[in-house]
């Protein structure tokens, strides 16, 4: 396990972050209490600032940087939530920024980058190398690489959530059975792993990741990194990630309890019960969590569970058409 990210840097982080981040207070339905037997407890990071938790790592990075660094400005790429809260963060901070893209993102993400402020280069997923872009990029500008997951600044501002978690459990007097959050890189549950163990040690903690994008969880029972088919395609366009982070692996590898999937259709019928039940706007990726609670992929009759809704930016064609469903 890395020894260089701990919980005194998340702590750090939070500090870091303090009055730029949203800070996302845990809520509830009674419908999906009842429907599942337990207790369950949402974050809603889908209302952070530009819509997703990757605000807060894109902040906690920024706001470490020296003076010298920032005004060479940051790079960045992302499938769209990391690439809005980097171009975000460098809007705030008064520096340049450039966010490489896949050209099939939603339309919203790179909309919604472009409108802070921030140069957009888009690229073929499927046939380019986003990292080998991003990296000739920093050479040639001598931007700063903010990445998505896999560095400490990015994973330790993600887990400030889990710190907002904690503290909002010890307010209700609870002592959660289980998390679950959705995981990609894994930057956002290293992140949770890393402040939950120590603030709430006897909780479980759950990776959620779609079906043929289950890296981590396949990781987890082999104790090898592996790999995503690079034909698998998925909906959740935020987790779709080939394989886990070299830094992210190990922290959740040693944290984690174990790790579920779920398929593109219990995506969706979370993310209609999301809207009727939560009256949220829940992206695919971001919806995952509950997607394995309602389709039964883990016990939550008399227990209280921690559901993570990491994100909302989803196009109003597909989010339509969803719900119509």
């Amino acid at each position: 396990m890395s020894e260089s990210a701990n919980f005194a840097d998340v702590v750090t982080a939070a500090n870091r972050i303090k009055g730029y981040a949203t800070r996302t207070s845990l809520i509830e339905s009674p419908f999906i209490n009842e429907r599942l037997g337990g207790r369950v407890l949402f974050k809603p990071e889908c209302l952070q600032k530009t819509g997703s938790f990757k605000f807060r790592g894109a902040v906690n990075t920024i706001n470490a940087l020296s003076d010298k660094q920032k005004q060479k400005g940051v790079v960045a790429f992302s499938s769209g939530n990391h690439a809005q809260g980097v171009a975000h963060a460098a809007q705030l901070a008064g520096i340049p920024a450039v966010i490489i893209m896949p050209a099939d993102a939603p339309r919203i993400k790179i909309e919604n980058t472009r409108a802070y402020g921030a140069e957009v280069i888009l690229y073929d997923r499927y046939n380019e190398d986003r990292e080998a872009i991003g990296i000739r990029v920093q050479e040639e500008r001598g931007s700063y690489l903010i990445k998505p997951y896999d560095a400490e600044l990015t994973l330790t501002g993600q887990g400030t959530a889990g710190l907002e978690i904690a503290e909002d459990c010890k307010e209700l007097g609870i002592n959660p059975d289980q998390l679950l959050s959705p995981c990609g890189g894994g930057g956002l549950m290293a992140g949770l792993c890393l402040a939950m163990t120590e603030t709430l040690p006897e909780t479980k903690l759950y990776g959620v990741e779609p079906a043929d994008f289950d890296d981590t969880k396949r990781s987890l029972e082999t104790g090898c990194y592996e790999e995503n088919d690079p034909s698998a395609r998925s909906i959740c366009d935020a987790l779709l990630s080939p394989s886990p982070g070299k830094i992210t692996f190990p922290i959740n590898q040693h944290k984690l309890s174990g790790g579920l999937s779920v398929t593109d259709d219990e995506v969706k019928h979370a993310m209609r019960i999301a809207f009727r039940d939560l009256k949220l706007v829940v992206e695919p990726g971001g919806v995952v969590a509950l997607a394995a609670l309602l389709a039964g992929k883990i016990d939550t009759i008399n227990k209280t569970t921690i559901v993570v809704l990491s994100g909302g930016n989803v196009d109003d064609e597909m989010y339509r058409s969803i719900l119509a469903e």
